[in-house]
């Protein structure tokens, strides 16, 4: 456990209004989860930047196996209860119980399911959404919870919330949040930043090429896509190598299907990484896969991009159109055989990989979380202007 963090560590300047203020967030799922993803990254970088700029920061969410119920990291609180479910029964019941830490502010995190914090807190709320799930809820539930769960979330949120303001990571998600009547100009815009490089080398590009696909692994993000596409491009190229990054509990259907096709010596699903390994094999690959149905911004992308590796994915996958430059920093496929042909393209144009991965990383430069973080921290401060201390 460490302690909190003092107002302004690590050189940045406390906000006036942020010092001292209590922020409460409201997660589906922290970043130090095994399954966490993007949106559980940039949540985890908005609660330090709250802390550095001198705000006490709680983060009310689920336990997972090994979880300290209570600690705290870089000046952020985690406080652990319940499961991915019952966490958003146990928020309102401990909120009508006056059990959760002392707040100024709500920040709720919105992934698919909501918190509904707009109806059971007096404090002033702050609705988080990366992406809109239409898509995901029939993927992942029966077709009656997914209609429960898309009325919710498409229905039920937005009312209950339509005083509240939103930020979301992409021009995609404010449309798509407009279209379910939240105001355009209750909606702003913060987006991810750029993670930081390794102090370490990572080391140089495989001599033989390899494809890398970066992500959970749940039906949603599609990874069976990719593989489906190293079986059909393995035809003119058989040494090409597919290499999986990351965990979920939709690992043996994909295992399954890599059998099926009897491609086992061909795909490494390397289960979680360090921060270190994940930039050694990003660096490695010739070219980044992302098959993704939806992305609130696709930081996938923008890691890739660092190392000047071109990414392949899909056009209708909502923000990825905007971390993902279309024929610049790597292209956009309309279907799955437009997926296997660009892929199969930069493959064997090394001058235009070279050509795209450079303008990849130049555009992933352009993104900082020191940027997001003094957004996200000055739209805050403008919530708590008016909102006395409690």
């Amino acid at each position: 456990m460490t302690a909190p963090l003092a107002p302004g560590a690590g050189g940045t300047t406390p906000d006036p209004v942020l010092a001292g203020r209590h922020v409460l967030i409201l997660n589906w799922r922290d970043e130090h989860h095994p399954e966490a993803g993007g949106s559980e990254v940039y949540v985890g970088q908005m609660a330090r930047g709250f802390a550095e700029r001198g705000a006490r920061v709680t983060m009310l969410c689920p336990r997972y196996p090994g979880a300290v119920r209570r600690e705290t990291l870089d000046g952020v609180r985690y406080v652990r209860v319940g499961g991915r479910l019952s966490i958003y029964l146990l928020a309102p019941l401990l909120a009508m119980l006056h059990r959760l830490p002392r707040h100024d502010a709500v920040v709720e995190i919105q992934n698919g399911m909501p918190f509904l914090a707009s109806a059971y807190f007096r404090a002033p709320v702050t609705v988080v959404v990366h992406h809109v799930h239409k898509e995901q809820w029939p993927i992942l539930f029966s077709p009656a919870m997914a209609r429960v769960g898309w009325w919710l979330e498409s229905r039920v949120a937005p009312r209950v919330a339509r005083r509240s303001p939103y930020v979301t990571v992409s021009e995609a998600t404010r449309d798509e949040l407009a279209g379910l009547g939240v105001r355009a100009g209750a909606v702003t815009v913060i987006r991810n930043g750029s993670p930081p490089l390794p102090e370490v080398a990572v080391g140089p590009r495989s001599e033989t090429p390899e494809i890398v696909v970066l992500g959970r692994l749940v039906p949603h993000k599609r990874v069976q896509l990719a593989i489906e596409a190293l079986h059909a491009l393995r035809a003119q190229r058989p040494d090409l190598r597919l290499t999986v990054v990351g965990e979920g509990w939709w690992h043996h259907h994909l295992s399954e299907r890599v059998a099926e096709l009897g491609l086992e010596q061909a795909v490494t699903f390397t289960g979680h990484v360090g921060e270190d390994e994940k930039h050694r094999l990003l660096a490695r690959a010739w070219v980044s896969a992302l098959p993704s149905v939806k992305e609130g911004w696709g930081l996938a992308v923008v890691e890739a991009g660092l190392h000047q590796t071109p990414v392949v994915a899909f056009r209708s996958a909502g923000g990825v159109r905007e971390s993902l430059v279309d024929g610049e920093t790597g292209v956009l496929a309309d279907d799955q055989a437009g997926f296997v042909a660009a892929l199969g393209r930069l493959l064997d144009d090394e001058e235009l990989r070279k050509r795209m991965g450079e303008a990849a990383q130049r555009h992933a430069a352009s993104f900082t979380w020191e940027a997001s973080q003094d957004a996200f921290a000055a739209h805050l401060a403008g919530q708590l202007r008016s909102a006395p201390v409690v």
